[in-house]
């Protein structure tokens, strides 16, 4: 529109007015007469030089319109719309502009010049052509203060003095051209046609009126960057230090979190690492009750409300024992606000607001939060709710995770409950089972483990003694107490128990007297002098200084089990991943002393319909092999180890096929039906069972055995050995045994081989398939 700053409407408004009293009746007439002595100011100034040329008579006709007993309070002035012109206005929009600076132009957020054409046509539509076209939209300004601080203000227009005028330019619009611009928002090249440009004059002018919304915009974006936040899982991208800023109009605010951990009593940064925690320190935890002092603890504790500081310095010097306020002088603060964020009566975490200027913060500004927490608290609890999530996937994958062979099963029962409850019937998650599954269970376990444990626990208790013993001698000297000789008789008495017949309460009596009697005597004697005091620090450092109790043997057995299970667990978990691109099968492990594993093939487990036992024989084969590597694997490091061990391997062979049910009360997998626990039965027990008619354990140091029950089995494993021996990964020779019979089992019998340790094996490949078996047999 070709634009022209009009009065028109204002003198016609003064026209229709009927004036009540001689003030209304002098104001009407004066301005009637500038009218009548100014007939620009009817048909339209055109120039900046002419607002300049007429501003007395502009200023004498808009009065009205701004009282001069609310110039101070309104920001408010006379405009173009969405020109950077004000015609006349009230003395806060000067103050506004002035602290903003010259060099500030105010420009409309999220509003390009194609939006401002098209806004201008729909202005067209809904004067000239009655055509209700809603653009209405919020317009917003931000405008720095003095400070510098971005404050946002929304933009109001009363168009009551606006006309629209038709130049010989301008095309008539149809109905079509109406339909046609309704469709087409985005190309304003369709406006412009229809349109063009200088072919409408806008005579008039509007009333533009600018409200503080900064704490509205503020939370607005607050709610915002809690939502990115939550998506992106960090505040990298967000800007929070900001919203706070302009919420509380301090420049110098700062913000930190702290998370509260129930369990512990611990204020820890678990959650939003990337911003501070002032009320830590530096620290990454700490218990909540020495982090605070006993008034914040109080306040954000027990009564859930704000805790805080306007002024630290004078705090400080009224109260030099508080923790509290010497950490924020410490980091340069002087006034803060600590809240507590709650959730369900339990405290989640504490928002720290801080300033390095006494009295920024106080108890007045500081209910600006209720408008916030609810937010913050939402977004608080999903942030820990997606904490624990990421906690339990990471249990789950170390511990008890679902095997992804059988994953599609769950994820098809948990879609059949959801819709079902969905649709509003009663349902429950039914127990995932798996039918005709063949089962493969073999060990690799810590031989003597029981009893090496035992000599590591004597020989811990034995040192510990000895250590008591002679400290007792040289404190009996310097101070000939019959206590001491007591302590000592009941020292020597206890030695000779675990040296002659250690009995199975015989541990739990040794800990009990130096928990009861020997430890809190040595804490006193400890304060007597300095000698003492010495003498018990130089006992201290040979016990564990939690406990109090020396743990030496057993931590050298602890370590070796440790490494033990890691270096064989770690081989059978890469292998398998090897193993399940023959045949997909469901596998788990257990460590205990020692790695034990579990594998399930058949029809069911996958959802393929292309089973043949010939992918049983494979992964049996398979098993057999990695056995013999988890071996190799701990003789070349065994020699390593802080404690001598040895290990024994063993697999069960189970003829025929079983069902495999989830527990869903034990989250785990158990085999199904009577006849099928007697599996269960045999995997417990047969590594504990004895050669039939002698005392030698069936599981033997440097020695594989494979335990079966049917003559079929035997032929194939015996075929299994034979080409395994042929690669050199078994000795030649088999054993071939029969087991003592076992609670509810009989008739077990079993093929025992030697296995050939190397330092460096000349495998050729990294593991044979039952083809390869097949090959052989027929060369």
């Amino acid at each position: 529109m070709k634009i022209k700053v009009g009065f028109k409407k204002v003198f016609d408004a003064y026209k229709a007015l009927e004036p009540q009293t001689a003030i209304e009746k002098q104001q009407a007439a004066e301005i009637l007469a500038i009218e009548k002595e100014y007939p620009k100011l009817t048909t339209g100034l055109t120039k900046c030089t002419d607002l300049t040329e007429y501003q007395t008579q502009i200023d004498a006709v808009l009065n009205p319109l701004f009282s001069p007993l609310l110039t101070e309070n309104e920001i408010k002035f006379a405009t173009i719309p969405f020109q950077n012109i004000a015609i006349k206005c009230t003395q806060r929009y000067k103050n506004l502009i002035k602290a903003a600076g010259e060099e500030v132009a105010l420009e409309i957020i999220n509003f390009n010049a194609d939006q401002f054409y098209i806004m201008g046509c729909s202005i067209i539509l809904n004067i000239y052509y009655g055509i209700k076209v809603d653009f209405r939209r919020s317009y917003y300004y931000n405008i720095p203060d003095e400070h510098g601080m971005v404050k946002n203000y929304r933009l109001l227009y009363n168009a009551d003095f606006v006309e629209i005028q038709k130049t010989d330019k301008a095309k008539d619009i149809s109905e079509a051209d109406i339909n046609e611009l309704l469709e087409s928002y985005e190309n304003v090249a369709i406006w412009k046609e229809k349109f063009p440009p200088e072919s409408w004059i806008f005579n008039g002018f509007v009333i533009a009126s600018l409200t503080d919304v900064t704490l509205n915009v503020s939370i607005s974006d607050f709610k915002s960057n809690l939502l990115r936040l939550e998506k992106n899982g960090g505040f990298e991208d967000t800007e929070f230090s900001r919203i706070f800023r302009s919420i509380f109009h301090l420049k110098d605010l700062m913000i930190g979190f702290t998370d509260y951990h129930e369990e512990t009593e611990t204020f820890e940064r678990t959650l939003f690492k990337e911003i501070s925690s002032f009320i830590l320190n530096n620290k990454k935890s700490q218990r909540c009750k020495d982090a605070l002092c006993s008034g914040s603890y109080y306040k954000l504790f027990k009564q859930r409300e704000f805790y805080c500081i306007t002024d630290a310095e004078r705090y400080h010097k009224l109260y030099p024992d508080n923790l509290l306020y010497k950490k924020m002088l410490d980091q340069g603060m002087k006034s803060a606000i600590f809240a507590s964020i709650v959730h369900e009566d339990k405290i989640l975490g504490v928002l720290e607001l801080v300033s390095p200027n006494a009295n920024d913060l106080n108890t007045i500004n500081a209910n600006k939060l209720r408008d916030i927490m609810p937010f913050l608290i939402d977004s608080v609890v999903r942030s820990k709710e997606n904490l624990e999530n990421e906690l339990e996937l990471i249990i789950q994958e170390e511990c008890t995770a679902i095997h992804s062979s059988v994953h599609w099963k769950f994820r098809q029962e948990a879609k059949r409950y959801l819709n079902s409850k969905n649709e509003g019937n009663a349902n429950y998650f039914r127990e995932i089972v798996f039918q005709d599954v063949f089962p493969l269970y073999g060990q690799t376990d810590i031989k003597g483990s029981s009893e090496a444990r035992n000599e590591a626990t004597k020989q811990d208790l034995m040192l510990q003694l000895q250590y008591i013993d002679e400290l007792l001698q040289k404190l009996s000297k310097y101070n000939p107490l019959l206590i001491f000789e007591q302590m000592k008789f009941t020292v020597a008495n206890f030695s000779n128990e675990i040296t002659e017949n250690l009995q199975v309460d015989t541990e739990r009596k040794v800990i009990d007297f130096i928990a009861s009697e020997i430890i809190p005597f040595f804490k006193h004697m400890r304060l007597k002098n300095n000698t003492h005091k010495k003498w018990i620090d130089e006992y201290n450092e040979l016990v564990d200084l939690n406990s109090g109790l020396v743990y030496k043997f057993r931590k050298d057995y602890d370590e070796s089990v440790m490494q033990t299970n890691k270096r064989l667990a770690a081989i059978l978990d890469r292998k398998q991943l090897e193993a399940q691109q023959m045949y997909p099968h469901y596998f788990e492990r257990f460590n205990t002393d020692g790695v034990e594993h579990n594998m399930y093939i058949g029809e069911n487990i996958t959802k393929r319909r292309t089973f043949n036992k010939l992918y049983l024989k494979n992964l049996r084969l398979w098993q057999l092999q990695i056995v013999c590597e988890m071996e190799n694997s701990f003789y070349n490091f065994k020699e390593s180890l802080p404690v001598n061990l040895d290990v024994a391997s063993m697999i069960l062979v189970f003829n025929g096929s079983l069902s495999l049910r989830f527990r869903m009360d034990e989250k785990r997998f158990d085999v199904d039906g009577t006849y099928n626990a007697r599996y269960e039965v045999v995997k417990k027990r047969v590594d504990k069972a004895h050669i039939k008619g002698t005392e030698e354990r069936i599981t033997q140091p440097g020695k594989i055995v494979m335990v079966y029950s049917q003559k079929e089995d035997e032929e194939e494993y015996l075929q299994y050995i034979k080409f395994l021996q042929s690669q050199k990964m078994l000795d030649e020779g088999v054993e071939m045994l029969e087991l003592e019979d076992l609670q509810g089992v009989t008739g077990l019998k079993a093929l025992r081989v030697k296995v050939l340790y190397s330092k460096n094996t000349n495998k050729t490949k990294e593991y044979y398939t039952y083809e390869d078996l097949i090959s052989e047999l027929k060369d």
